[in-house]
C-alpha cells in the first residue's frame, strides 16, 4: 500500500516563486477549464441550428422542447451515475471516459436523419457529459485548498462561457459553408485533442512527480488536524483509496438537500438562457444567422467576468479573516440580488437590444459567480471521498429542474405564439429567472446555516 504522506524523494526540490505561488495546479486547473469550455460548445450547437433544424424537421417549439428535455433528462440520469463512477475510478479515468465518449456523440449528430434521432443523439450527450462538474469539482477538491476552491472553481467553469461564446462565432460559420451536420463533427473532435494533454499531465498529488513537495504540503495546508493526520480521509482520496458512502446515507443529511435544492432551483435558469437566447433575440428583433454571434458571444463574455470575480470574491472575505461559510453565504446572496434585473430585461429591451442584451449578461454572469459558490459548498461540506456523488447528486436536481423549465417554456411559447403575443411567454419566464436565486439562497440558509462540515466513520 503507497503511504499516506509522499515521500518527499518523490518531488523536485524546486524553491522557485513559481512552485510556491503553485505553478502545477494551475495547469490542472487550465485542463479543467478547457474540458468544461468544449463541454459547453458541444451542448450549445443546438441552440444556434435550432431555426435551420425547424424548417428542415418541421419541429413546433414544443418539438425543440422535447429535444432539449431529452438532453436533460439523460444528464440529470447521467449526474446520479457519473459523481458514483468517478468517486469509484478516481478523477483521471473518470473524466478521460466521459470526455471520450460525448465527444463521440457530440460528432454522432451529423448522422441523425429524423426527429426521433435528435431525442436519441441528445439523449447520448447528456448522459456523458454529465460526467464533466462531478470530476471537474473532485479534481478542484483534490488539488487545491479550500480557501482557493472557489476562486479554482470560477476559472474552470468560466469555461461554460468561453463554450457558450465560442458557438455563436464559430457554428454559423461553418453552416454557411460546410452544412450543419459539419457543425457537430468540427466542434465534438475538440474533445479527443483534449484527451492527449490530460494523460500527459494530469495524476492525483500523491502520484504526480512534477510536483513539488513545498506545493503538495500548500494544498493540504488548511485541512483540519484530523483531516492532515496520517492515514485521514482526505489523504487517503489522494491515493483513490475510498470507503464508498451510500446514497441513502448521503441523504439524511440536511447539507446534502441545501445544495440539491440550490441547483434545482438556480441551475433550470442558465438552461433556459443555453437553449432560448438566441431563440428569444430572434423573436424579438429579427436577428438570425451570423447576426447573432455579437449578442449572444457579449451576454457569454460578461458570464466569464461574473465567474472569476465570482470565485474571487469569497477567497478575498476569507483572506480578511471572515469565517468560510461566512464568506461563500454573503457572496451568494450578492449575486442573488444582481440577478433581480433580469425581471426588466424585455420590458427595458423594448427600447433597444443592447440594453436586453446587457441586462441578460448581468444576470448570466451573476448566475457563474453563484454556480462558481454553489458547487464549492460541497468541498467544504463532505470530505473529498464523496465530493462527486454529492455534485452528482446536486447536478440530477438541476437537470430535473431544467426539465421542467423547458416544458413550461415550450407551453407557453406554443400558447402565447397561437393567439399573437409571444412577448407575454418571455415576461413570465424572466420573472421565474429573476426570482429563482434569492428563493434558492433562503433555503440554502436555513437547511446549512454555517456550511458544517460532514465526516464519516
Amino acid at each position: 500500500m503507497p503511504e499516506m504522506i509522499p515521500n518527499s524523494a518523490v518531488y523536485s526540490n524546486s524553491d522557485s516563486i513559481s512552485e510556491k505561488v503553485g505553478k502545477y495546479r494551475w495547469t490542472i486547473c487550465s485542463l479543467l477549464f478547457f474540458a468544461t469550455t468544449i463541454n459547453y460548445l458541444d451542448r450549445s450547437v443546438i441552440s444556434l441550428l435550432k431555426n435551420d433544424l425547424e424548417i428542415k424537421f418541421n419541429w413546433t417549439e414544443s418539438d425543440y422542447s422535447d429535444i432539449v428535455i431529452a438532453f436533460q433528462f439523460s444528464y440529470a440520469i447521467g449526474m446520479l451515475i457519473a459523481g458514483r463512477f468517478i468517486d469509484k475510478v478516481g478523477t483521471k479515468i473518470g473524466y478521460a471516459v466521459a470526455l471520450a465518449l460525448w465527444s463521440f456523440a457530440s460528432m454522432g449528430h451529423a448522422l441523425v436523419k429524423s426527429t426521433v434521432g435528435f431525442l436519441i443523439a441528445r439523449s447520448a450527450l447528456g448522459i456523458s457529459e454529465a460526467g464533466n462538474f462531478p470530476a471537474a469539482i473532485k479534481t478542484t477538491a483534490e488539488w487545491f485548498p479550500k480557501k482557493e476552491r472557489a476562486f479554482a472553481t470560477g476559472i474552470f467553469n468560466s469555461g461554460a462561457n468561453i463554450g457558450a461564446i465560442l458557438a455563436p462565432l464559430t457554428v454559423p460559420f461553418i453552416v454557411v459553408n460546410w452544412g450543419w451536420q459539419e457543425a457537430f463533427i468540427f466542434t465534438g473532435a475538440f474533445g479527443l485533442i483534449w484527451l492527449i494533454f490530460w494523460f500527459i499531465y494530469y495524476e492525483i498529488p500523491a502520484k504526480q512527480k512534477r510536483l513539488s513537495k513545498k506545493e503538495f504540503d500548500y494544498i493540504h495546508s488548511d485541512l483540519d488536524e484530523a483531516e492532515n493526520a496520517p492515514g485521514s480521509s482526505e489523504l487517503n482520496t489522494d491515493i483513490e483509496i475510498n470507503k464508498r458512502v451510500p446514497w441513502i446515507k448521503l441523504l439524511k443529511y440536511n447539507q446534502t438537500w441545501a445544495f440539491i435544492m440550490g441547483k434545482f432551483l438556480t441551475d433550470p435558469i442558465w438552461w433556459f438562457y443555453l437553449f432560448w437566447l438566441p431563440a428569444f433575440l430572434t423573436a424579438q428583433y429579427g436577428i438570425e444567422g451570423t447576426e447573432m454571434a455579437l449578442p449572444v458571444a457579449l451576454v457569454y463574455t460578461m458570464s466569464t467576468v461574473g465567474s472569476i470575480w465570482g470565485g474571487w470574491l469569497p477567497m478575498y472575505f476569507i483572506k480578511k479573516g471572515w469565517p468560510v461559510f461566512r464568506a461563500r453565504k454573503i457572496s451568494m446572496l450578492i449575486y442573488a440580488l444582481l440577478v433581480l434585473p433580469v425581471v426588466f430585461a424585455q420590458y427595458l429591451g423594448a427600447m433597444n437590444m443592447w440594453l436586453a442584451v446587457i441586462i441578460i449578461g448581468i444576470a448570466t454572469s451573476a448566475h457563474q459567480a453563484w454556480s462558481a459558490n454553489i458547487f464549492t459548498t460541497v468541498s467544504d461540506m463532505f470530505p473529498k471521498k464523496t465530493v462527486a456523488s454529492v455534485t452528482g447528486m446536486g447536478g440530477m436536481a438541476g437537470a430535473l429542474g431544467g426539465i421542467l423549465i423547458a416544458f413550461l417554456a415550450g407551453k407557453l411559447f406554443d400558447h402565447f405564439k397561437s393567439i399573437g403575443n409571444l412577448d407575454a411567454g418571455y415576461y413570465i419566464m424572466f420573472i421565474i429567472c429573476g426570482c429563482a436565486y434569492l428563493l434558492a439562497w433562503v433555503l440554502m440558509h436555513f437547511l446549512a446555516p454555517r456550511l458544517k462540515r460532514i465526516d464519516f466513520e
